[in-house]
């Protein structure tokens, strides 16, 4: 691993914990609510860091050398679109695993938080529906995925960084959705040598969790509320379900 790649690494985790200073900053212009004191250090940290992160990889997109050996056009297009499915599909899968064999409750803390911000404050789903998914998918397949392939089999280097990945998110109640999702971008990486791919996928299904959770809740809750009163199906697992 080069030493821009280990600055991008360490520029991540100083973004994951860069929240931190500036609450402060927002304290001092007068925001006292949690929710948005939290939103807005989270959005500040997560853009400065994503332009350092840019600016480390310049060099390799002045070179053209930022994936080698890349898909065409035409096949970049056909494993984003199919990599969308596949996503999904991995994670839903994992999800009702996890629900019908052991017994883990639907949804995510970590999305629910999430979602809590991005309500007190909008901006918030910059952050998790295009920031978010473009920097993990640098940090986790193209660095991390993309060192440890190189001395490893698919499977091991997927597995690590996939850990990885859920331990960012502190949400190992989910291991195995994390892990799934895990395997399902680095396939979209391996098979298509363009970090783009995965990216597109990742920000899909962060889009539509937003969209779900955030955007068009209202709507959905009510059309599901409708459908468990003729049903009698318990309206917050399938919102939870589907909304991650």
């Amino acid at each position: 691993m080069n030493i821009r790649y280990w600055f991008i690494l360490v520029t991540f985790i100083a973004m994951l914990f860069g929240a931190v200073p500036f609450v402060f900053v927002f304290q001092a212009l007068g925001i006292s609510e949690a929710n948005m004191l939290i939103g807005y250090s989270t959005v500040a940290s997560y853009v400065i860091g994503t332009l350092i992160i840019f600016l480390l990889l310049l060099p390799d997109m002045r070179q053209g050398s930022l994936d080698r050996d890349r898909s065409g056009v035409g096949m970049t297009i056909v494993w984003s679109i199919t990599g969308i499915f596949l996503v999904f599909i991995a994670q839903y899968a994992a999800a009702l695993i996890e629900i019908f064999v052991f017994g883990v409750e639907a949804g995510s803390d970590n999305t629910e938080s999430l979602v809590q911000l991005s309500r007190a404050v909008p901006l918030m789903v910059i952050v998790i529906a295009i920031l978010g998914p473009i920097i993990e998918e640098i940090v986790f397949r193209k660095v991390l995925f993309g060192s440890l392939h190189k001395k490893m089999n698919f499977f091991f280097a997927s597995t690590i960084s996939s850990l990885i990945f859920a331990a960012a998110h502190w949400d190992f109640e989910h291991l195995l959705v994390y892990l799934a999702m895990g395997y399902a971008f680095a396939f979209l990486y391996v098979i298509s040598k363009r970090i783009i791919v995965p990216i597109i996928a990742h920000i899909s299904l962060n889009s539509f969790v937003v969209l779900v959770q955030v955007v068009f809740y209202d709507e959905i809750q009510r059309i599901l509320e409708r459908a468990e009163q003729a049903t009698n199906l318990d309206a917050s697992i399938i919102l939870r379900l589907i909304g991650g």
